[in-house]
């Protein structure tokens, strides 16, 4: 299974969110840059991701984005399953497939499917975040 570059970039926004300090605020552009990833795209997931309780967004000036909750509580099974437009690792429905009655090759890519599910759902944020210094190196980026 591969999972879209859209919850790619959501997985990328909240390590980089989870590497500030609690109250600590930082704008899209900043996310933006340090993963290259295009501002209008960001908008878009950022938005999203504060629809679902991941991110607190807070406009104005002086505003910006930060985890709304902790890194602990985010499990990555359930970011992925709400970020994802579908799971849905085959479509044997479009065009419809003449073998479908008899195959079983949905049924074994839906039981891979949930032991890829199974494994994201042991870990969560934080255990994205054990080595925090490196990260920040890496993004050539020094909290505040």
């Amino acid at each position: 299974m591969q999972l879209t570059r859209y919850t790619d970039y959501a997985f990328r926004t909240l390590i980089f969110l989870g590497l500030q300090k609690p109250a600590e605020l930082v704008t899209i552009s900043i996310v933006s840059e340090h993963f290259d990833i295009p501002r209008n795209n960001l908008v878009k997931i950022v938005n999203h991701l504060a629809r679902l309780g991941y991110v607190e967004t807070i406009r104005g000036k002086g505003g910006g984005i930060r985890l709304n909750r902790p890194a602990t509580k985010i499990n990555l099974r359930s970011v992925v399953e709400a970020v994802e437009e579908t799971l849905t690792p085959i479509n044997c429905h479009e065009p419809t497939c003449r073998i479908l009655p008899s195959c079983r090759l949905n049924h074994i890519m839906l039981e891979a499917q949930e032991a890829f599910l199974a494994v994201l759902g042991k870990y969560t944020l934080s255990d994205l975040q054990q080595e925090p210094q490196r990260l920040e190196k890496l993004l050539r980026w020094t909290p505040a």
